[in-house]
């Protein structure tokens, strides 16, 4: 059985360092829409376009669970609606899912944002303070029952 893992967190959680890793160990694709948004958009804050990368990214992850691949999305996953509903589309082509919600604390992600934002890694976009605090506010931590 092929399996979704998706990776929950804030920028600096350190998601794609554990999105790599799996798809490593699990031999998945690995789909994020930073990568996308960086080379095809350029601009890692359209929020329209950014919908638009993530609606294709879901429906290419649930082809290849249906093909028996194992898949990683590193959206961030901030809205637990929009977890359920890939978890209910996994479930529907007889896939597995594990959520993986990497926490830290704020000041923690501040100083990862700072180091990676001197060094901006490829297809990643800087983060400041003031966007992170904003990105907390919308953010919604999963519930023990999304963690089984």
């Amino acid at each position: 059985m092929a399996t979704l893992f998706l990776i929950c967190g804030l920028p600096g959680a350190g998601k794609s360092t554990v999105a790599r890793q799996i798809e490593a160990e699990h031999h998945a694709l690995r789909l994020t829409a930073d990568e996308w948004m960086a080379r095809i958009v350029g601009d890692g804050f359209d929020a329209d376009r950014r919908a638009a990368v993530q609606a294709v990214q879901c429906d290419i992850a649930m082809r290849i669970l249906g093909l028996g691949v194992n898949v990683v999305l590193e959206n961030g996953f901030w809205h637990r609606a929009e977890r359920i509903e890939l978890r209910e589309r996994a479930h529907a082509i007889g896939a597995d899912t594990r959520l993986l919600f990497l926490d830290a604390p704020r000041d923690e992600l501040l100083r990862r944002l700072e180091a990676r934002n001197r060094v901006l890694p490829p297809d990643t976009f800087p983060v400041t303070t003031e966007q992170l605090d904003l990105y907390t506010t919308w953010f919604e931590p999963p519930l023990a029952d999304e963690l089984v």
